[in-house]
């Protein structure tokens, strides 16, 4: 098992940007019209971070290798944000311990259910999240570049 630290942090800290960056950067290769990450950074200032939001941090020694957050919807649900594991990093289970650690940030938060959504050619991400228990549920924003979204109680 490698060993990591996951560690909250302010979505403004340089750590914390640099990542969220490097996973913008991902989806805009990988998704066909690409991503234009301007309103999606400027929405993460305030709903990842108190007092109804989290954003954590998975290091490897100094490395910053994955990242993740929790945004309040409501009093009893927090919405997964920004998941990513850096592409060298895929494989080893890393994104189940991120997810693992990003519902206990929630349920910390008072969260008793987690919703995300995710576009359709992130297929390794959807099937993390059947693996981890979430279903399928109606379309509950206007994220254009949600595909599917999923709930868990938790």
């Amino acid at each position: 098992m490698v060993e990591v630290e996951l560690i909250t942090v302010a979505p403004t800290a340089p750590e914390a940007l640099d990542a969220v960056r490097q996973y913008f950067h991902e989806l805009n290769e990988r998704f066909p019209s690409g991503f234009d990450a301007t309103a999606a950074l400027a929405s993460d200032v305030g709903a990842l971070g108190p007092p109804g939001g989290a954003f954590v941090l998975m290091r490897h020694g100094v490395t910053t290798i994955a990242c993740g957050g929790v945004q309040r919807v409501d009093t009893l649900t927090g919405e997964i944000k920004r998941m990513w594991i850096h592409r060298d990093w895929r494989g080893l289970g890393l994104g189940r311990r991120m997810l693992e650690h990003l519902e206990g940030v929630a349920r910390t938060l008072g969260y008793s259910r987690f919703i995300l959504d995710t576009n359709a050619v992130l297929v390794e991400a959807i099937a993390m999240y059947e693996k981890a228990g979430y279903i399928a549920i109606e379309r509950y924003n206007d994220n254009p570049y949600a595909q599917h979204w999923f709930a868990k109680d938790g």
